[in-house]
């Protein structure tokens, strides 16, 4: 019995310290944006594009494009994404990764810088399967 008592006095101290426990996050300090952002990707004309629009912490927005996509259509597939500021100056680029969760209709998506990943989202089709809507944050590697 007391091995029991030891074991969960244990599990609750060390859960929370690898960052495994279930809980809330803190707030953000005021001032800070929030750790949320939001794209919509739109397939193109031009087979393997992808035309985006995104925001970050209703902070930060404005186009984008992916490309070097796959031809064959959908969204599946390895891009090269550069963003943009609405004030057409460049923001950032990254390599961007979207597939298929299985089963249902999601996505998984996700954002590389230099072979580490930026930024992890989740996915879903809209407007008939034209457009991805993701729901994204910043990752700490």
């Amino acid at each position: 019995m007391f091995r029991l008592v030891l074991l969960a006095v244990a599990l609750t101290v060390l859960l929370p310290a690898s960052g495994h426990a279930a809980g809330p996050t803190p707030a953000p300090k005021a001032g800070e944006p929030l750790n949320i952002g939001f794209v919509l990707y739109t397939l193109s004309d031009t087979p393997g594009v992808l035309n985006a629009r995104w925001n970050y912490a209703n902070a930060y927005s404005g186009p984008g494009a992916a490309t070097g996509g796959p031809t064959a259509g959908g969204f599946v597939g390895r891009y090269h994404v550069r963003y943009f500021l609405e004030n057409g100056r460049f923001s950032d680029e990254y390599d961007l990764e979207i597939q298929r969760h299985t089963p249902g209709d999601f996505y998984d998506v996700t954002w590389i810088t230099d072979g580490k990943v930026s930024a992890r989202g989740v996915g879903l089709e809209v407007a008939g399967g034209k457009s991805l809507a993701v729901g994204w944050r910043r990752v700490a590697d």
